[in-house]
């Protein structure tokens, strides 16, 4: 029999190559921690949907082992349909091998409504809409009648008063003649995919804009192993549609790259970094430097210098009065200051408590460790101004300080930007850990990767809201990891203002 859940009809929809290679090749699935970010994210958002139209029942059933009881499940939904519940939740359904569970199954009339909940503030996502085509698609072949399709996303908008309000945190919105457009073509994909399914044959998919959207394959990896390294899709700034059209007419390898020159001879600023890029691996040349473009930079730094990088964290579910889901909200900071050439360096740092907001006591801290009218020096400034801009608007009474704080700041990644120094290992990426990487391959201390607990802003970003739920020990020991991760970004920014002065 063929067997095939939602998930699985979506991932098909997106690419044949998904399921199957989920099925025969797991191992070759990557997931970063952006993607399991998402997902857990999604879980929340969804488990807080459940209350959305007041009293709910829930089908969810786990074995011994942990693992999901599906006929305990499909057997709590038709108890509880027969019983005439109003909502229930993750409504599970069967139809010859095909799956489903539903977000909630709301009771309309007659028949039901099907709510699909998203973590997402968009509800155009086209995927949505296959997914819920597939759910209603299985649920009229199992006898309900299904009279309307509805999308629960949030809604970034909602400003958080210290009481989660339901009704404005999510928006509603009807899909249903979408999702009845798009059943029509239901049964000829999963036709398609049971032939997909049942091969042991791996599809002969091309690569194509799927790769990339709603969000980068988990198997990118393994699609392009093949393909010279570096390719088209590594060039400096270019965008995947653009990436993927030159691939598509046979512009691959660097040595493609450059002889069809059109990714190249932009005559912009973009276009010649890629050029560097290009041909300092095609001719494995080391380092370039533009000692006048570097001495024009550091000329318009000033003692003493403030090495400054911010962790925020996203909360999908808002946690502090008056901020909306998905705010950017500064919890961290790390300093590290130069009063001199050849002077100590001097460290300073700042880690809020997930209990409360931190902002307030972070601001407050920011002020007393950076004067009004110093050199600041961050990587990729825009970030850090802009957050600064916004605690100066909560905050009226430190917004003078904090704007000049603000004023002050300069971007350390200008100099390799705008192409006054590039090392062949950066690989055409400008991150901080790229730089950092080339300009120090053997300096174990600043690899991210000795690191423990935290190595990026990801990590970061998902460890301090659980904080509060950490035993003490446990607690401590993540505090200091995320000391430890962004004191390592300031004293990073400290080796490559380092780098710069030597090359003079």
């Amino acid at each position: 029999m063929f067997y095939f859940s939602k998930s699985k009809y979506c991932d098909f929809r997106q690419c044949p190559k998904i399921p199957w290679l989920k099925k025969y090749k797991p191992e070759e699935y990557v997931v970063d921690e952006a993607t399991q970010a998402r997902f857990t994210t999604g879980n929340e958002v969804g488990d807080l949907a459940m209350g959305l139209f007041g009293e709910f029942v829930e089908v969810t059933s786990y074995k011994e082992d942990g693992s999901l009881d599906l006929n305990r499940m499909k057997e709590l939904t038709r108890q509880y349909i027969a019983e005439g519940r109003d909502n229930v939740c993750e409504a599970s359904f069967d139809y010859q091998g095909l799956y489903c569970a539903v977000d909630i199954l709301r009771k309309n009339g007659n028949g039901y409504d099907i709510y699909e909940v998203k973590s997402s503030a968009s509800p155009e996502n086209p995927v949505y809409i296959i997914d819920t085509s597939y759910q209603k698609y299985v649920l009229e072949r199992c006898g309900v009648t299904v009279n309307r399709v509805f999308l629960v996303t949030v809604d970034t908008s909602y400003v958080f008063d210290g009481v989660l309000d339901l009704q404005k945190y999510f928006r509603v919105t009807e899909v249903t003649p979408l999702v009845d457009e798009e059943m029509k073509g239901v049964e000829e994909h999963l036709r398609a995919a049971e032939k997909v399914m049942a091969s042991y044959k791996e599809p002969a998919v091309d690569l194509s804009c799927s790769c990339d959207k709603p969000y980068p394959c988990a198997f990118f990896g393994y699609c392009t192993r093949d393909l010279p390294a570096p390719s088209v899709f590594g060039l400096y700034g270019l965008s995947f549609k653009k990436a993927l059209a030159l691939y598509e007419e046979g512009v691959v390898s660097f040595e493609d790259v450059l002889g069809d020159g059109r990714a190249l001879d932009t005559g912009k600023q973009q276009g010649n970094l890629r050029r560097r890029q290009v041909e300092y691996a095609l001719e494995e040349l080391g380092t370039y430097v533009d000692k006048a473009g570097i001495a024009a930079f550091l000329s318009t730094l000033t003692f003493p210098l403030y090495f400054f990088d911010f962790e925020t964290v996203q909360l999908a579910v808002p946690r502090y009065v008056g901020t909306k889901p998905y705010q950017q909200i500064p919890v961290q900071y790390s300093l590290h200051i130069l009063r001199n050439e050849g002077g100590t360096l001097e460290h300073r740092e700042f880690l809020g408590r997930p209990e409360e907001d931190p902002r307030r006591a972070l601001a407050e801290r920011l002020i007393a460790d950076i004067p009004d009218d110093v050199c600041v020096l961050a990587y990729n400034k825009s970030f850090e101004c802009t957050r600064i801009r916004e605690l100066a608007n909560v905050f009226p009474d430190l917004s003078e300080h904090l704007l000049k704080i603000q004023e002050n700041i300069k971007d350390l990644l200008d100099p390799f930007q705008k192409g006054y120094y590039y090392n062949r290992d950066m690989g055409g990426s400008f991150s901080i850990k790229s730089v950092l990487t080339a300009l120090y391959p053997d300096e174990p201390e600043l690899n991210y990767h000795s690191l423990e607990g935290v190595h990026n802003g990801s990590e970061a970003m998902a460890l301090f809201p659980r904080l509060k739920d950490l035993p003490a020990d446990e607690r401590k020991k993540a505090e200091e990891d995320l000391l430890k991760y962004c004191a390592l970004d300031t004293y990073a920014l400290f080796k490559v203002y380092e780098k710069l002065r030597s090359v003079l």
